[in-house]
C-alpha cells in the first residue's frame, strides 16, 4: 500500500533545525521522519493532557462529595440567578 505524502514547506529558526537535524542523526532516519516523529508524539502527549483534565475534573467532584443531585440543585440555582441578573439589566436603571 503506497504512503501519501504532501511536500511543504516551514520557516524554522536555526536552533530548531539543528534540533531537528541531531534527531534524525540520532535515530538514524531522515528529518522528514524525526520530523514526523515529533509531530506524532507531541499529538499523542496532547490527547493524554485531555485526559489528564478529565481526570482532574473528577478528582475535584469526588473531593466535594458532589452528588448528581447536589449538582442539579446548583445548576437550577445558578440558572435562576443568571435569569434574574439579565431581567434585571433590562430593567432601566437596573
Amino acid at each position: 500500500m503506497a504512503v501519501t505524502t504532501i511536500k511543504t514547506t516551514y520557516a524554522l529558526d536555526v536552533e530548531t533545525v539543528r534540533a531537528l537535524e541531531d534527531m534524525a542523526r540520532r535515530w538514524k532516519v531522515s528529518k522528514s521522519e524525526a520530523l514526523r516523529r515529533a509531530i506524532r508524539a507531541a499529538a499523542s502527549e496532547g490527547s493524554q493532557e485531555g485526559n489528564d483534565t478529565i481526570v482532574a475534573l473528577n478528582e475535584l467532584q469526588r473531593s466535594l462529595n458532589l452528588s448528581p443531585a447536589k449538582a442539579r440543585t446548583w445548576a437550577r440555582r445558578v440558572r435562576t440567578e443568571r435569569r434574574e441578573s439579565s431581567m434585571q439589566s433590562k430593567v432601566p436603571g437596573g
